[in-house]
């Protein structure tokens, strides 16, 4: 009911793109709100973007410009394309699915590591 599984993460050059995606277990129609929260070495988890099953998305300022949030509610993937990529952008992805119940459910985590 409550899995998701996380893929794409991995090491790259700062300017350089990674796309991460998510998948989620359950029935689709359950599914509201999707995301992606990121932690990095000693600091609190930020939310980096969400989109909700309609299609509206928010970012984070940080990351405005230079990454794309999308869904394809039949498959229960999100996806989180970022381009651009920035050494401070190094963190731990996790995604997040909120189900119409208000339960939340996270990932265990896609390690990001952008190098200068």
């Amino acid at each position: 009911q409550g899995q998701l599984v996380e893929s794409g993460g991995g090491l790259v050059q700062a300017g350089g793109s990674l796309r991460l995606s998510c998948a989620a277990s359950g029935s689709a129609t359950s599914i509201d709100e999707m995301g992606w929260y990121r932690q990095a070495p000693g600091k609190q988890r930020e939310l980096v973007a969400r989109i909700t099953s309609g299609g509206s998305t928010n970012y984070a300022d940080s990351v405005k410009g230079r990454f794309t949030i999308s869904r394809d509610n039949a498959k229960k993937t999100v996806y989180l394309q970022m381009n651009n990529l920035k050494p401070e952008d190094t963190a731990v992805y996790y995604c997040y699915k909120d189900e119409r119940t208000a339960d939340r459910y996270w990932g265990r985590g896609t390690q990001v590591t952008v190098s200068s």
